[in-house]
C-alpha cells in the first residue's frame, strides 16, 4: 500500500482565520490535477497558535465556521483527504481539533488529548481533553489522527495502535528551543517503534511574540528510522509517495532528509526568524536601535539586516563623555559594512539639562549609579522619541546575562518593542558574533575581542560588578533554567559569595523583568511565559 502525501509547512498568523484559509485554499489550488491521498497542515492553523485569549471571544465560532468554509469549497474538487487544525466549539467545550475534509465535506474530526501545562504552554486554561481515537480509511491505509503534545505520551499511540492503525498522522504547533529538533527525532523514533506504525509530523514555522516555530517536519518508519526531514525555519510544501508495507519514502524532486540545523546556525536562524515576522506581522514598516559599539547592539544590528534588509534598519550612536573613540569607530564601521542608515546624536545637551533641573533634588548626595542611569535613559528617550515620528520599532539590545541580574536600566537601555537577544546569555552572545562573521563580515573583531563595557563611568568593566561571565551564565542555567537551589550550586563547585549574590541579584530584579520588552525564546526557559515568580515573596537563597 502506498500514499501520495504532500507536507505544508506554513507560517500563519495568528488571529487571522481569513487569511489562514486563504493560505490553506493557495496550496490546494497549487495540487489541482496532481495525484494526492493526503494533505496534512499544521496543529490550529486556521487560528494560529497559540491564539490564548483570543479563544474566548464570543465571534470565535463564526470565524472558525466561515474559515472552515473556504477550505471546504476549495477542496469539492479535489480527491484528496484534507487534515487541518482548528478550535472547535462543541456542547459548550472548547477543543483544539484535527479535521479532515474530503472533497468538501468532513469525514472525521480527532479532539486533542494530552493538553500541556508546562513551559510555555497553557492549554487547559482554554481546551477540554478529548478521549476518543480517530481512524478513518485512506485508500486502504487505517490512518489515525493525534495532535502535537499527543506524541510526546505513550497512550494515544498505544490506542491507536489497538484500534488497527496502520499510519499516524501528528499536526503540531511545536517551538523551537535549542536542540528541540534531536528530541523531536529521538521520541519520534520511540513513538513509531512502540506503535508499530510510521509516523507523519507535520510542523507549522514562524515567529509569534516570543515564541519561534522551527518546522521540520518529518516522516518516521515504524521502525524508527528517518525518512523525511524538511528544512527548518521555512514554509515549504513536500510531496512525498509514503509505502507502508516496504517502510519507505521516496520524492520525485527534492532531498527526502535536508540538513538538521543545529547549534549557533539554529540560534541565530531562530532570532532572525523571530525578528522578522513580528516586525512584519505587526506592520512596522523599519526598526531603529542604539548601537553602542558593543557586541551586544553589534549582534543585534546584524540580525535586523538579516531579518528586515539594511534598508529597513537604523542604527544611533549616542556617545557621551565616556564613551571611547573605539566604540565610535567601530559603531560607524559596522553600520557602513551593513549599509544601514546610520546616525550620531550625542547625549551630553539631554544630560545636562537632567542635572541642571535636578541639581537641588541631588543637592549633599554622592554621584552613584543615579547619573550613570540617566544617561542610559536619555539615550531612550531619544530612541522612543525617532520611533513615535518615523513608525519605526525600537529593538533593544540587553543580553539574558544583564536582564537577568539587572544590569539594566529601566526606561533607558530597555526601553523598547522588542528584547531581541534577552533569551541569549552573554557567552552565547560571542558564539553568535563568530559565527554571523562566518557567513560575511558583519562584526568588527575587536568588538568581539575587547573588554564589554557599559561605558557609563570611567573605565568601567561589567566584570568589576559582576563574576566573569563564563561563570555567570553556568549559574544562570542552573538556577533559572533548571531550578537549582543556591546549596545546588555550590555543590557542584561554584563559589559560595558568587553564588549568592547572582541569585540575589536575580531574585531583586524580577520587577524589572516583568516591565521589558518580550523578545526571541531561544532556550528551554527564558524570562517571559517560561518563568513566573513574584515580585513580592519573602522566599531567601538558602532557606
Amino acid at each position: 500500500m502506498k500514499l501520495d502525501i504532500v507536507i505544508a509547512q506554513l507560517n500563519p498568523h495568528v488571529g487571522d482565520m481569513d487569511g489562514n484559509a486563504r493560505k490553506v485554499v493557495a496550496v490546494l489550488e497549487q495540487l489541482a490535477g496532481q495525484a494526492v491521498d493526503v494533505l496534512v497542515f499544521p496543529e490550529l492553523v486556521l487560528s494560529g497558535y497559540p491564539p490564548e485569549d483570543l479563544l474566548l471571544r464570543d465571534s470565535l465560532q463564526q470565524r472558525v465556521e466561515a474559515a472552515l468554509e473556504l477550505v471546504r469549497e476549495a477542496s469539492r474538487e479535489l480527491s484528496c483527504h484534507i487534515v487541518l487544525g482548528y478550535p472547535l466549539r462543541r456542547d459548550g467545550k472548547l477543543y483544539n481539533c484535527a479535521g479532515v475534509l474530503f472533497q468538501g465535506e468532513l469525514v472525521a474530526e480527532y479532539h486533542k488529548q494530552k493538553l500541556p501545562n508546562y513551559q510555555v504552554f497553557d492549554e487547559k486554561r482554554y481546551f477540554e481533553a478529548g478521549c476518543e481515537p480517530a481512524l478513518l480509511e485512506i485508500k486502504g491505509v487505517k490512518t489515525a489522527l493525534s495532535i502535537c503534545e499527543d506524541i510526546w505520551h505513550p497512550q494515544p499511540m498505544a490506542q491507536a495502535r489497538e484500534a488497527g492503525a496502520q499510519l499516524m498522522i501528528n499536526i503540531n504547533a511545536s517551538p523551537f528551543h535549542i536542540d528541540k529538533q534531536r528530541e523531536r527525532e529521538v521520541l519520534l523514533a520511540e513513538r513509531a517503534q512502540s506503535g508499530a506504525m510510521p509516523v507523519v509530523y507535520v510542523n507549522q514555522t514562524g515567529g509569534q511574540d516570543e515564541l519561534v516555530f522551527d518546522g521540520g517536519s518529518m516522516v518516521v518508519a515504524k521502525t524508527g528510522e528517518l525518512l523525511v526531514r524538511l528544512p527548518a525555519f521555512v514554509e515549504e510544501t513536500f510531496a512525498l509517495t509514503l509505502d507502508i508495507d516496504n517502510d519507505s519514502a521516496s520524492a520525485e524532486e527534492s532531498a527526502l532528509i535536508n540538513e538538521r540545523l543545529e547549534g549557533d546556525a539554529a540560534v541565530y536562524t531562530a532570532l532572525v526568524h523571530g525578528v522578522r515576522d513580528y516586525v512584519n506581522k505587526n506592520g512596522f514598516p523599519g526598526v531603529v536601535l542604539g548601537l553602542s559599539g558593543g557586541i551586544d547592539s553589534a549582534l543585534t544590528l546584524a540580525i535586523a539586516v538579516d531579518a528586515l534588509g539594511p534598508e529597513r534598519v537604523e542604527a544611533v550612536m549616542m556617545p557621551f563623555r565616556y564613551t571611547s573613540s573605539m566604540s565610535v569607530e567601530d559603531a560607524e564601521a559596522e553600520a557602513k559594512t551593513l549599509g544601514v542608515e546610520y546616525r550620531c546624536i550625542s547625549i551630553e545637551p539631554m544630560y545636562e539639562a537632567f542635572m541642571q533641573s535636578l541639581d537641588s533634588e541631588f543637592a549633599g548626595w554622592p554621584k552613584d549609579t543615579t547619573e550613570e542611569n540617566i544617561q542610559a535613559r536619555c539615550r531612550g528617550v531619544l530612541l522612543m522619541a525617532i520611533s513615535n515620528k518615523k513608525g519605526s520599532l525600537v529593538l533593544t539590545t540587553g543580553n539574558k546575562s544583564e536582564m537577568a541580574v539587572g544590569y539594566c536600566t529601566l526606561y533607558g537601555d530597555m526601553a523598547g518593542g522588542f528584547a531581541v537577544i534577552k533569551d541569549v546569555p552573554k557567552m552565547q552572545v560571542y558564539a553568535l558574533s563568530n559565527y554571523r562573521n562566518s557567513l560575511s563580515p558583519a562584526i568588527p573583531q575587536r568588538v568581539i575581542d575587547r573588554p564589554p563595557s557599559a561605558e557609563l563611568a570611567p573605565d568601567q568593566k561589567d566584570e568589576d560588578s559582576l563574576p566573569p561571565y563564563d561563570v555567570l551564565d553556568q549559574i544562570l542555567a542552573l538556577y533559572v533554567e533548571q531550578d537549582v537551589s543556591a546549596y545546588g550550586i555550590i555543590a557542584r563547585g561554584f563559589a559560595e559569595e558568587d553564588v549568592k549574590r547572582v541569585i540575589r541579584l536575580i531574585d531583586i530584579n524580577e520587577y524589572k523583568r516583568r516591565q521589558a520588552p518580550i523578545g526571541v525564546r531561544v532556550t528551554q526557559r527564558g524570562f517571559g511565559r517560561d518563568r513566573r515568580y513574584p515580585i513580592t515573596n519573602g522566599w531567601r537563597p538558602g532557606e
